[in-house]
């Protein structure tokens, strides 16, 4: 079977109607996906996603005209030095969106979403339309409609808690306070004012996402024990 030849895909020449083209296709995919990054409040919203994929839409289609200019003066280019060098470089700035606290991990959809909103670009730019269009309607799916589908999921809910204790160093029982199915696991022991004590637990449970059931659980704990501290950590993506 024999391959379409390349400038089947991208015309060596593009005229004005096509680069406008490109742009505004590439500018559709980012909102489309970029409005849903907004608002979800992440880092990297609206504007980011569609900055992104501009700019390597335009960085394609310089590379388009470069090629075109090379062959006319009878050199040779690597085209795809340039759309691998874009996507590395966004790699480092999707890079900067991901934060780690503790064992909790956020941003990384947020970075696969750049990286991602970029090749989606690079389509674009290099006159792929079709590719480029069904990237992003895949991307939208799954940022979309997938994400309803794991709020049906059942995951494992992490916390912190820290209880009063007295002056001595007996650490309390705080199973009997918990929810059905919910664990806790002793960590650390902190001091506190007058010789008292403060004493953390880890609590780990599955339920899906809409129910986290955090303020049960606490509720649960403060009818028989003094609480100190509750952080909930893991984080909806």
């Amino acid at each position: 079977m024999q391959l379409p030849a390349l400038q089947d895909f991208m015309p060596l020449s593009p005229d004005w109607t096509d680069i406008g083209s490109r742009v505004a296709l590439t500018l559709v995919a980012g909102i489309c996906i970029g409005v849903n990054r907004e608002r979800g409040g992440h880092s990297a919203g609206l504007r980011t996603t569609v900055l992104v994929g501009l700019a390597a839409c335009i960085s394609m289609i310089q590379a388009n005209i470069l090629l075109s200019t090379s062959q006319i003066a009878g050199g040779s280019m690597d085209v795809l030095r340039l759309p691998l060098g874009i996507l590395t470089g966004v790699g480092f700035i999707g890079g900067g969106a991901i934060l780690r606290r503790g064992d909790v991990t956020t941003g990384v959809t947020t970075a696969a979403t750049l990286w991602l909103m970029t090749a989606i670009g690079l389509c674009f730019g290099g006159g792929q339309t079709a590719v480029g269009s069904i990237a992003a309607l895949v991307a939208f799916v799954t940022l979309s409609p997938l994400k309803i589908i794991g709020t049906w999921l059942e995951v494992e809910q992490k916390a912190s808690i820290g209880i009063r204790s007295g002056s001595g160093t007996d650490i309390p029982d705080i199973s009997k306070s918990l929810p059905l199915g919910c664990e806790a696991q002793f960590i650390a022991l902190r001091a506190l004012d007058q010789g008292e004590h403060e004493c953390v637990f880890e609590l780990r449970w599955k339920t899906e996402h809409h129910k986290l059931g955090a303020v049960d659980l606490v509720e649960g704990v403060r009818a028989k024990h003094h609480v100190t501290s509750f952080e909930h950590r893991t984080t909806l993506t």
